[in-house]
């Protein structure tokens, strides 16, 4: 997303996680994860710090903020995500039903912070995609194809009015939706992997 924001050609490799390429283990041998970018023959580890990289690599669109705080605080939320709602979610999908419970409650408690920062707002920066929304693409996209493969709700535009516009605005964009997976075959894919699950409402 972030490349194609910025008019970066590029050559997308897809892994078998299953059965890991010579190339991953050559370019990210301490974790043998993706997403790797290779730039000029050498590899940036990590979403967060790919991102970052972009940004201060290729000129054009900005995907961070110019301002010095704003700044700071979309590398805050995108940590927030990363780490805390990221893991949250995962639980409320996959764990067994006693803890599947609580990490449902605190999915929720974690959503909210977010939709409060989306109040008035049109995309976390402003008036544009930019780091933060690419971060967010978990709950944008990926949460209703997790919902759909475990069974388990997280997420109602009711309770998160803002992230449902902001989320609906974002995968609306052309430039995104040509970076997503469908996502029927996404929840497929989780669903066989992960298995789904009904929890008590």
């Amino acid at each position: 997303m972030a490349l194609k924001l910025k008019g970066v050609l590029y050559k997308y490799f897809e892994e078998d996680l299953g059965n890991k390429s010579p190339s991953l283990l050559k370019y990210n041998p301490i974790h043998k994860k993706i997403p790797v970018l290779v730039h000029n023959g050498k590899p940036i580890l990590e979403s967060l710090v790919i991102l970052e990289y972009i940004d201060e690599t290729w000129q054009g669109y900005p995907l961070l903020p110019k301002d010095p705080r704003e700044r700071a605080m979309a590398r805050f939320w995108a940590k927030f995500i990363d780490e805390m709602c990221l893991k949250s979610i995962w639980k409320a999908s996959w764990s067994d039903e006693k803890e599947r419970v609580k990490a449902v409650r605190e999915t929720s408690e974690l959503l909210q912070f977010l939709d409060k920062e989306l109040e008035q707002k049109r995309f976390f920066g402003g008036e544009t995609i930019g780091f933060l929304d690419i971060v967010a693409n978990i709950i944008g996209f990926w949460l209703g194809a997790l919902e759909e493969a475990s069974g388990v709700e997280l997420w109602t535009r009711q309770k998160f009015p803002n992230l449902s516009n902001w989320a609906n605005e974002f995968v609306s964009s052309s430039i995104i939706k040509e970076s997503l997976p469908p996502r029927d075959k996404l929840a497929a894919h989780l669903r066989n992997r992960y298995g789904s699950a009904e929890v008590s409402k």
